[in-house]
């Protein structure tokens, strides 16, 4: 199984460009899946740098609601003719973000998205073919990020924070490699891999995705006592973890002073091969 990080915070690799958002290529022995499309249509720019022909993709999957992740939707269709993309109905909500001058700036999916043919809807727990499945309704609250508080949705009544329903995690099982994946992980990781534990009776093997624990309206990353709690907790399944985007580079180095090898940064470029020599 190969990932490659189409677009990320950082570049790894000349000529890869990169921004806040995330996007992966992920190629199992059967299928190659495209999860997230960044902010932009910055990812097919990385993607035509790597050789990597996106019209060969069998589907797509959308972590949640954000246009971090979503902007470059529009572009996937227009360069690949036959993939679905899968997401939860609950992604194409009025989501905001408060930003440090107090005003609510939209944040979410490109409505205009919403009828087109080629978007499947989500369950709780979707089975997308051997060995890989979709699963969402993570309900723990363990290390709830702190900045999820300036993340909020529209409603009748105002603006609610948001309760993350529209999030959802891709598994991929695979020569003894059981790989979870993320976007940003906004209800939590730990409470993530709790929830894959439950569902499947064991741990996986590999984690990747952002962790959301930098707070972008404050400025400020998660306390060295909660990234302490955070890497005690993950260390228990004995995964490995390659984290990006959301979590920050400066919580990144000190989750790795707690967590060793167990934790490597997936920079944009980067290619990793799961079940060979890592």
């Amino acid at each position: 199984m190969k990932i490659t990080a189409l677009v990320e915070n950082t570049s790894c690799k000349e000529g890869i460009k990169a921004e806040h958002g995330l996007s992966l290529l992920i190629e199992t022995k059967e299928k190659t899946i495209l999860f997230d499309t960044g902010a932009s249509d910055l990812f097919a720019q990385n993607a035509k740098m790597l050789a990597i022909d996106l019209a060969k993709v069998d589907f797509a999957v959308l972590s949640h609601g954000h246009y971090d992740h979503s902007g470059g939707l529009k572009t996937f269709l227009e360069l690949n003719s036959k993939a679905p993309i899968y997401l939860r109905k609950a992604a194409f909500g009025p989501y905001y973000a408060e930003r440090e001058s107090g005003e609510n700036e939209f944040i979410g999916v490109d409505q205009s998205l919403m009828t087109n043919n080629r978007v499947i809807i989500t369950g709780k727990d979707t089975p997308l073919g051997k060995g890989l499945s979709l699963f969402s309704n993570v309900k723990g609250e363990r290390f709830f990020p702190t900045g999820n508080k300036s993340l909020l949705k529209k409603t009748e009544n105002g603006y609610e924070k948001d309760d993350f329903s529209h999030e959802q995690n891709l598994v991929i099982e695979e020569d003894g490699v059981s790989l979870l994946v993320s976007g940003c992980s906004h209800r939590g990781i730990v409470n993530i891999v709790d929830h894959f534990h439950t569902l499947f009776g064991h741990y996986p093997t590999h984690v990747i995705g952002g962790f959301h624990l930098y707070n972008h309206r404050t400025g400020k990353p998660e306390s060295t006592e909660t990234l302490h709690q955070i890497a005690d907790a993950l260390l228990v399944s004995e995964a490995t973890y390659y984290t990006c985007h959301c979590t920050g580079e400066e919580n990144y180095r000190v989750l790795r002073t707690f967590m060793g090898e167990k934790v490597e940064y997936l920079s944009g470029g980067k290619t990793l091969d799961l079940g060979a020599a890592e």
